[in-house]
């Protein structure tokens, strides 16, 4: 499968492979902007999509994974995460922070660690699908496995 994945979703799935992770990358047959899209073409709830959002916090990449069916409170992530600001990242943050591109950002793969919270709203669902790296690619893991290979930490985001 590797060979005609995107070369960013090759990094992601060597990344998965590295970390024991399960599932393979998914590619989709479109780009899926929204999670409702993203929902709709794998045959999951919207809640089972795990966004990974780039937040700018005080200067520093933070990555938030939160489920599909909420918005992220950024002064309830700023205070716990404990810093003075979080605020969405530029295009060029999030490239540079990670490597991906806005709308494909998986939670690993990275050029670095990113410090990473984990919605609890994503451990009602057995299975999660995070993006892999690409826009079009994502892969299944489960909310134990995400916190498990981002070193993540569990919060509530909303």
């Amino acid at each position: 499968m590797s060979e005609k994945l995107p070369a960013n979703a090759v990094v992601v799935e060597s990344a998965l492979r590295a970390l024991g992770a399960t599932g393979e990358i998914v590619v989709l047959p479109e780009k899926a902007p929204t999670a409702a899209t993203a929902a709709a073409q794998v045959g999951c709830e919207v809640g089972a999509i795990a966004n990974s959002l780039v937040f700018d916090a005080d200067g520093e990449p933070l990555l938030v994974l939160t489920s599909g069916a909420h918005r992220v409170n950024v002064e309830l992530v700023a205070r716990t995460a404990g810093v003075g600001r979080v605020r969405r990242a530029t295009p060029e943050f999030v490239r540079a922070a990670t490597g991906q591109p806005i709308g494909g950002v998986a939670p690993v793969g990275h050029p670095g660690p990113l410090r990473t919270l984990v919605d609890n709203w994503l451990s009602k669902h057995e299975v999660v699908w995070a993006a892999g790296g690409h826009p079009l690619t994502v892969f299944p893991t489960t909310f134990d496995e995400l916190v498990r290979i981002t070193g993540g930490t569990p919060v509530d985001v909303e």
